[in-house]
């Protein structure tokens, strides 16, 4: 017999490259030019950038003398936050705790903000996909996970700064964006040519600004055509047929405003790691947190910070969906993950 493909749930590690993407990336393999030069090939490539320029700032609701392209969100946080002295809570990712002081409690899922101006606060959690209310004057936004997914435009929200990165939406790995306003005074990280308005040098990765642009439009008609309603849908069936046959499961953040593609789940006495290797040989990707701190075997800081023991904590899987995946494929996740629990049940009991 053929072997089963196998399915892909951890969208919010990486995403699979979108075809509009791919097609974009081809297409600029042919402009030879670098985006500095002033000859005809070199206004070509500096073409292709500002294209995809528009097309983020469009994305996003900014100007596009607002967008500056960057590396991923790692750089961008470094870029955004470095020097600051912001404050910020342990849930952030660890680009962005990197830069901050992470004194802000958390208060039934929620971050308690009391200086919007001197805080850093994510749009959305990769681990528990709980979202956040981005209070007006907010000093800076990481929007990664949330981009594409929820609706957001930066020149209403009331954010200083925010910045994305391509590959959590169907773009390519390795660029991204900190999007701030035209004009803004910020250190430059990275000194040479005078790229990107003099904010970060280096030749411009013309292949993949210009995945990036058409993964941004792209991810915009999913989010206006109703595609992540799709997505929650499947999501709650999982989330309905684990609950169902492990009652004991926990769903962290279910009760909270969640991003449509990620659960979470806890079962407890039953480490992330093993669940994550066990539904590996199964055929499923999944991971036991943010791909950051994925086999570092100890308990999750963010579920900690949710007032989770270090048992809970290290429990956790995290299931993340995509719009290509099917209501048989969780199905067929919610069979694979509910036998092994009753044989490591069994095991546990034997022992």
């Amino acid at each position: 017999m053929p072997e089963r493909q196998r399915i892909y749930f951890d969208h919010n590690a990486t995403t699979p490259l979108r075809d509009e993407a791919r097609t974009a990336m081809i297409a600029a393999m042919d402009v030879a030019g670098n985006p500095s030069s002033v000859h005809a090939e070199g206004r070509a490539a500096k073409g292709l950038v500002e294209k995809s320029r528009m097309a983020v700032a469009e994305a996003v609701g900014a100007s596009n003398a607002d967008v500056i392209f960057v590396s991923g969100a790692t750089e961008a946080a470094a870029l955004a936050l470095a020097g600051r002295g912001l404050h910020a809570s342990a849930l952030e990712h660890e680009a962005v705790l990197a830069w901050v002081d992470p004194v802000l409690p958390v208060v039934n899922g929620v971050v308690q903000v009391s200086d919007p101006a001197h805080t850093a606060l994510q749009l959305a959690n990769s681990e528990t996909g709980i979202v956040q209310a981005l209070p007006k004057g907010l000093a800076v936004s990481d929007i990664t996970q949330g981009f594409g997914k929820l609706p957001f435009a930066y020149g209403w929200s009331g954010v200083e700064m925010v910045f994305l990165s391509a590959h959590k939406f169907g773009g390519p790995k390795g660029i991204g964006a900190l999007i701030v306003p035209q004009g803004h005074e910020i250190a430059a990280q990275i000194k040479g040519g005078g790229q990107e308005m003099g904010r970060r040098s280096g030749t411009e990765n013309v292949l993949a600004i210009a995945g990036f642009g058409a993964a941004c439009a792209a991810a915009q008609q999913d989010l206006a055509n109703g595609v992540w309603d799709r997505v929650a849908e499947l999501r709650n069936i999982l989330e309905k047929a684990i609950g169902a046959a492990e009652k004991s499961t926990i769903f962290v953040g279910k009760d909270f405003a969640r991003l449509p593609n990620t659960s979470c789940m806890i079962s407890a006495g039953w480490k992330g790691e093993t669940q994550v290797m066990a539904m590996d040989l199964a055929g499923f990707a999944v991971s036991a947190g943010s791909a950051c701190s994925s086999g570092k075997v100890k308990a999750s800081k963010v579920l900690q910070a949710l007032g989770y023991d270090d048992d809970a904590a290290g429990s956790a899987l995290r299931v993340s969906l995509g719009p290509q995946n099917t209501e048989e494929e969780v199905l067929r996740f919610v069979d694979a993950w509910t036998a092994k629990r009753t044989k490591v049940r069994g095991a546990t009991a034997a022992a």
